[in-house]
């Protein structure tokens, strides 16, 4: 108990880190280092982080796997005017309709008075 290990390092270049976003999640701040830098995220304010990720079965070659989101709750913030919470579910699933994934987190965005 207690024991850690370094498992390995790789160094991301800005030309791995676009390519990711061009073929997983092609939003402008992801594919355009420009964008990036100017901090256009539109109405999203960025999120805390992801929580509650479960892989429940393995994807393999050959696999077609769907995503799908669900807003699960939505609130104002109650320290930062003009922002509100919103906290989704995220499924994966496969042809057969099995669910391969699952994950759960909040996201920052703007808000109208």
């Amino acid at each position: 108990m207690g024991e850690a290990a370094e498992l390995g390092r790789h160094p991301f270049t800005e030309q791995e880190i676009v390519a990711f976003g061009r073929q997983f999640d092609p939003q402008p701040f992801h594919v355009n280092p420009e964008t990036a830098r100017q901090g256009g995220f539109g109405s999203s304010l960025g999120s805390p982080g992801i929580d509650n990720i479960r892989w429940l079965k393995p994807v393999r070659a050959g696999d077609t796997v769907t995503y799908r989101r669900i807003v699960m709750e939505s609130r104002a913030s109650t320290t930062r005017k003009g922002v509100g919470l919103v906290k989704h579910r995220w499924e994966a699933v496969n042809q057969r309709g099995e669910l391969v994934l699952t994950m759960e987190g909040w996201g920052f965005f703007g808000r109208k008075n």
